[in-house]
C-alpha cells in the first residue's frame, strides 16, 4: 500500500481545487471510482453554491446483506490552494511552504479511495458501500447544505475530517454566524468633529464589553473581521463587524449570541447627536447544529474495534469545531468525525505523516470489514 497511497495523495493535491473549483478533481474521482466499479453521479448542489461542479457520490454493491456504510471527505481546500508542491520528506508529505498541503481533507479521500481499492483487488465480500465527496465545505459547509439527499441509503457512517488517526469526533457545536453594521454620523474630523458621531468608536466601546473568546467549556465567541472608515481626517461613519458563537448547548448560544448584540445596540444607544441616533443593523445566521452521540453508539464502538484490529490507540471527544457531519446529523444521517492524520491544517505548514496516510487507509478497510461482518 505503501506506493499506492502516497502516490496516489500526491496525484490529488497537485490538483487545483480551492473552494467552487472543484471540477477538475471531482471529474478525475469519477474515473478513478468508476474503475473500481462504482455507480457514480453528480448532484446539482453547485447551482446554489456557485461552484462549478456539484457533490460527487459513488456507490457500490455489497455482497453482503446489510444496509451500506458510509463515507465522507471534501474536495475543497481553503486558500493559498493553488499550484501545490508536495514534498515527500524522511517521514512525512509537506508543500514547499509556499501554499498549504491540502490534506485536509485530501487525505481522507486518499485513504477511502485506496481501503476500497484493497478490498476489491483482493476479491473479499463486503456489505455495501457509499462514497460521498463534498465540494465548497470550507466555506460553510455549503455542499452538505445543498446536497441532494435522496442519493444516499445508509443511516450511519465516518467524515474523514480531523486528526489524529484512530481519532473520532462524536460531537460538535452549534454555530451562529453575526454580521452588524454600525451607522455612525460622517463629518469633517479637524474642523468640524462635534459634528460626527465616530462609528469606530462606538465598534470599539462595545468589544471592550462583549463576551470574548472561550466562555466555558461548551461555549465560544470571536469577533475576528472589522472594516470602516474612509481616511483619518473623516469620521467613519460605518464600520461592520463579523463574529461567531459556538455552544453544545442551544440556550447558551443563544445567550452568548444575545450578549454580543446587546453590547453593540445598547453602546449605539448613547450616541445621538440632534435628529440623528447612531443604529445597528443586525444579522443572524445558523450555520450548523450540534450533535453529539453517546458513547456506546454503534459508530463508536465500531470505530474503536477497528482501531484496535490495526494497533491504533482509539480516542474519542466532542470537538469545537463545525464539519459535514453537523449537517448530515441533522438530516437525520448518524455521523461521526474520523482522523486522517492531517496536521497544522489551514497554514502553509501542513504536513501528514507517511505512516498515518497509510494507518488511515488501513482503518477505512477495518471498518468496513467489521461492518460488515468479516
Amino acid at each position: 500500500m505503501r506506493n499506492t497511497i502516497i502516490d496516489y495523495f500526491i496525484s490529488l493535491v497537485k490538483i487545483d481545487s480551492e473552494s467552487g473549483e472543484e471540477k477538475t478533481i471531482a471529474q478525475k474521482l469519477e474515473q478513478d471510482f468508476k474503475e473500481l466499479g462504482a455507480e457514480t453521479r453528480f448532484d446539482n448542489a453547485n447551482n446554489k453554491t456557485g461552484g462549478n461542479i456539484g457533490n460527487f457520490y459513488a456507490y457500490f454493491k455489497g455482497d453482503i446483506d446489510k444496509e451500506p456504510i458510509l463515507f465522507c471527505a471534501h474536495m475543497d481546500t481553503v486558500t493559498p490552494g493553488k499550484n501545490i508542491k508536495p514534498e515527500i520528506l524522511e517521514d512525512r508529505i509537506t508543500s514547499d511552504g509556499t501554499t498549504v498541503l491540502g490534506a485536509d481533507d485530501k487525505s481522507g479521500i486518499a485513504q477511502i479511495y485506496c481501503a476500497i481499492k484493497e478490498l476489491k483487488d483482493s476479491n473479499e465480500d463486503h456489505a455495501p458501500i457509499e462514497v460521498l465527496f463534498t465540494i465548497s465545505e470550507e466555506v460553510g459547509l455549503l455542499g452538505a447544505k445543498n446536497l441532494d439527499y435522496s442519493m444516499i441509503r445508509s443511516g450511519k457512517g465516518y467524515a474523514l475530517d480531523t486528526h489524529g488517526i484512530g481519532e473520532i469526533v462524536l460531537g460538535a457545536p452549534s454555530q451562529n454566524s453575526m454580521k452588524y453594521i454600525i451607522h455612525g454620523k460622517e463629518s469633517h474630523a479637524g474642523s468640524e468633529p462635534e459634528h460626527g458621531i465616530n462609528a469606530i468608536r462606538i465598534a470599539s466601546e462595545a468589544i471592550a464589553i462583549m463576551p470574548m473568546g472561550r466562555i466555558d467549556a461548551e461555549t465560544t465567541c470571536n469577533v475576528g473581521i472589522i472594516e470602516g472608515g474612509k481616511a483619518t481626517n473623516i469620521i467613519p461613519n460605518m464600520v461592520t463587524i463579523r463574529a461567531e458563537a459556538r455552544s453544545h448547548d442551544k440556550e447558551k448560544l443563544e445567550k452568548v449570541t444575545d450578549q454580543i448584540t446587546q453590547a453593540l445596540t445598547k453602546t449605539a444607544e448613547k450616541y445621538k447627536l440632534k435628529d440623528f441616533q447612531a443604529k445597528v443593523d443586525v444579522e443572524i445566521k445558523e450555520e450548523y447544529s450540534s450533535f453529539k452521540l453517546n458513547d456506546d453508539d454503534e459508530l463508536v464502538l465500531l470505530a474503536k474495534k477497528a482501531s484496535e484490529n490495526v494497533g491504533l490507540t482509539f480516542n474519542a471527544s466532542v470537538g469545537g469545531g463545525g464539519s459535514d457531519a453537523n449537517i448530515f446529523n441533522r438530516k437525520g444521517i448518524k455521523m461521526c468525525i474520523a482522523g486522517t492524520g492531517m496536521s497544522k491544517v489551514h497554514t502553509v505548514d501542513e504536513y501528514i505523516l507517511i505512516s498515518d496516510l497509510e494507518n488511515g487507509a488501513k482503518w477505512v478497510k477495518e471498518i468496513i470489514r467489521e461492518h460488515s461482518g468479516n
